[in-house]
């Protein structure tokens, strides 16, 4: 990795309200631990601090360093996390709670693509592999408009890994955006991929949830 751990700080993202879910996700039972402390305790592989984002009231730290209260927007939520964070953290790792099942080594590969110095941050992605279509309304239905060429696309997860001082340049002036890529991207920073992983599932519903569970009792 390009820093020592000490330097290293982590933002979980667990503000969400499970409207899809039917609760609380992030504070669900995976394996006989929350999924919020799941996902607190993969960010220790790399992050000598962890602080959690969660919903107002939210007094359980499940085993992060500090909690803090998320805002309206996802954006809102890591700028919480990044004003209680170590001031002299060098690298910031963002990742959502929702993510239990990310593997040390992914954790490992984005802070690794931060060695180039001309790098300000790092994604890992996982191929698209569907047919991914453009639609836009008609009236009561939806119609496609194109055919976009997969070969250039890939499905984002978390965790991503920043220069802490181009982060809290991108999040200066509170703007909005569904990931800290695209708002790091949106001050000229330039962002890399690296591989992600299948297992790296996002909890969204309840069969997500018993597919995690799977996935925990066969390791």
């Amino acid at each position: 990795m390009p820093s020592p751990k000490e330097r290293v700080s982590a933002i979980v993202v667990a503000g969400g309200r499970g409207t899809r879910f039917g609760g609380l996700k992030q504070f669900a039972s995976l394996g006989g631990t929350s999924v919020a402390q799941r996902s607190i305790q993969a960010c220790r592989s790399v992050a000598a601090e962890v602080v959690l984002v969660a919903p107002h009231g939210t007094d359980d730290a499940h085993g992060a360093d500090q909690v803090v209260a998320g805002g309206a927007t996802r954006a809102a939520s890591v700028r919480a996390g990044l004003a209680a964070i170590d001031e002299d953290a060098a690298l910031v790792v963002i990742h959502d709670a929702a993510r239990p099942l990310a593997s040390p080594a992914l954790f490992e590969r984005v802070l690794e693509a931060l060695v180039d110095d001309e790098v300000a941050g790092a994604i890992c992605a996982q191929p698209v592999t569907d047919t991914i279509k453009q639609v836009e309304s008609r009236g009561e239905q939806r119609a496609v408009v194109a055919t976009l060429e997969r070969s250039s696309l890939v499905a984002v997860q978390t965790p991503q890994a920043f220069r802490a001082d181009v982060l809290r340049t991108a999040h200066a002036g509170d703007p909005d955006a569904t990931d800290d890529a695209a708002l790091v991207e949106a001050v000229g920073g330039l962002v890399v991929v690296v591989d992600g992983e299948a297992t790296n599932l996002k909890l969204t519903s309840a069969l997500d949830l018993e597919a995690a569970e799977r996935l925990v009792e066969a390791r």
